[in-house]
């Protein structure tokens, strides 16, 4: 709450659209024209008076969108970089909205968690592995998924092949096919998982 009070004239005077979060201030607004373009320097102008006011600094981030010229910009006397990639609410997403980024980090966090598993845990049992599979390694995976789910095969493929792996750990499972080692395991792929998370959130 004190926290919220000591920003709460953050976004006085600011005309482009300003967004506060618990750890993140994004401002955004027109780049393609001349006047969007003086009232983002205006504004970039104004969030840096605040900070030198009130003894706070900003990570100095990027630009973004599909049509951006790449104009440069300062706030205060430091020149704003330009990045392809930005992490927004802990998702990936390029500069074409795209978050192929996401899924091999979500992927990769996956794995490393599913290895120490592997490493950790002697036994191989469903009772053990689909419980810790579940708490320790899917959610990764599913993070935020009704927001990038992605619709390319590649990303599809790159996180079931997790899921794949960990069912493969389970004692007797093993040399069965996918469908049936996730049959065996209660278990659905993550696609189906995906569909039925963007059913509720639809209804």
């Amino acid at each position: 709450m004190l926290f919220n009070v000591f920003i709460s004239d953050l976004h006085d005077g600011i005309k482009c659209t300003l967004m506060k979060f618990v750890d993140d201030t994004k401002l955004s607004g027109e780049a393609d024209t001349l006047e969007g373009r003086a009232t983002l320097k205006e504004d970039l102008d104004r969030l840096e008076e605040w900070a030198n006011k009130n003894l706070m600094k900003f990570s100095k981030d990027l630009h973004l969108g599909k049509h951006n010229p790449g104009v440069q910009h300062r706030l205060g006397s430091t020149q704003l970089g330009s990045s392809s990639v930005e992490r927004d609410l802990g998702i990936l997403v390029d500069n074409k909205l795209n978050t192929s980024e996401q899924c091999a980090a979500a992927a990769k966090k996956a794995n490393r968690m599913l290895g120490c598993i592997n490493k950790g845990i002697t036994s191989r049992d469903k009772e053990v592995i689909i419980p810790l599979y579940s708490v320790l390694v899917r959610p990764h995976l599913e993070y935020c998924v009704q927001f990038w789910s992605s619709l390319y095969k590649k990303d599809v493929g790159r996180l079931e092949r997790v899921q794949r792996r960990a069912t493969k750990m389970i004692k007797g499972l093993g040399s069965l096919p996918y469908e049936e080692r996730l049959r065996e395991s209660g278990l659905f792929s993550l696609e189906k998982r995906s569909l039925k998370g963007d059913l509720i959130t639809m209804f």
